[in-house]
């Protein structure tokens, strides 16, 4: 296996797809000569060529509206959309266009695309650079939301996303694009969709997914010195959610917190608590936690006030161990 940073493993996806498949193609802003933003296109414009590789215009709703009309027509169009905050003018094609087109067509068509999204908080970023959408996509039947937390994941599932059927938004924890390091497999087979049990623990089930998990995973390393077992689970997909497996954990240690950089407020941990109040509920030993962000509207400019915004490992730590000795 290779080791690799999270956008690593996303270019090398890309890249590997559009080798195999000649129906594969890049468009966005700046995806082109420069390499995307974040750099996760660099190489492939010089690899491929301006056919394959498609600077656009800044405007979303058309991005997205070529890649759905691509897409019926039998190409597998990955649409980078530049910052995850910029995906709202493209919201009619994603909900009523591409989430649709297998149910108005009793699944005579399908609608293979993937909508890639870097998301979440990022020092300087401010109110337009740091959004967390994933509640309202999640909220759409018809689409599907990926949320990678590793490079190994990243890569697997966004070969996995090419390779569909399905509408897929696939978001990418832009934090940690270079921070997070890990080995990556030779190719996609192994890889899923089930949530991952990253850390085993008996006391309390903490629930999260891209850079929250590291948080988690962190707090829990702290906690352990406390002798609380804190078990760890990454959704990694979030529609469709591995009930089963949110529901096993809570069984298992009857406590429950849900990590988040969203406001809690309609955020995706709400659907969550939820699901288990109406399937497990007997099974808790203490009220299900949230760790979320402020009911703000932006990310604040400053990094001293960001710090404080977005969920801290000391946030996490805090209401494990009150629900823990609950």
């Amino acid at each position: 296996m290779a080791e690799m940073t999270i956008l690593e493993a996303v270019r090398r996806a890309m890249r590997e797809a559009m080798e195999e498949d000649d129906r594969v193609f890049v468009l966005g802003e700046d995806v082109g000569p420069r390499g995307g933003v974040f750099q996760a296109t660099a190489g492939l414009h010089r690899q491929f060529g301006p056919e394959r590789v498609l600077d656009t215009p800044i405007a979303e709703s058309s991005i997205v509206g070529i890649a759905v009309g691509a897409a019926i027509a039998g190409m597998r169009p990955i649409a980078e959309i530049q910052f995850a905050d910029f995906i709202h003018p493209a919201m009619n094609q994603l909900m009523n266009e591409a989430a649709k087109l297998r149910y108005r067509s009793a699944g005579a068509w399908s609608c293979p695309l993937v909508v890639r999204a870097p998301y979440g908080g990022v020092h300087g970023g401010g109110l337009y650079h740091g959004q967390s959408v994933e509640a309202l996509f999640s909220h759409i039947p018809g689409l599907r939301v990926y949320a990678p937390s590793t490079p190994a994941d990243a890569y697997g599932m966004l070969r996995l996303a090419i390779r569909g059927e399905d509408p897929v938004v696939f978001l990418e924890p832009k934090r940690i694009y270079a921070s997070v390091r890990g080995p990556v497999p030779d190719g996609p087979d192994g890889i899923g969709l089930a949530a991952a049990l990253r850390r085993q623990g008996e006391d309390v089930s903490v629930v999260a997914w891209g850079m929250m998990l590291h948080r988690a995973l962190a707090a829990a390393e702290a906690l352990a010195t406390e002798d609380i077992a804190v078990e760890v689970l990454d959704l990694r997909s979030l529609r469709p959610l591995d009930e089963e497996a949110l529901l096993s954990t809570v069984r298992k240690t009857g406590r429950l917190c849900i990590v988040h950089e969203d406001n809690a407020m309609c955020g995706y941990g709400a659907e969550l608590a939820a699901r288990v109040a109406e399937k497990a509920l007997f099974h808790l030993d203490a009220p299900i936690r949230r760790v979320a962000g402020p009911e703000i509207p932006g990310l604040p400019y400053c990094p001293a006030l960001e710090d404080d915004v977005v969920p801290t490992v000391d946030r996490i730590i805090r209401t494990l161990r009150d629900l823990a000795t609950y």
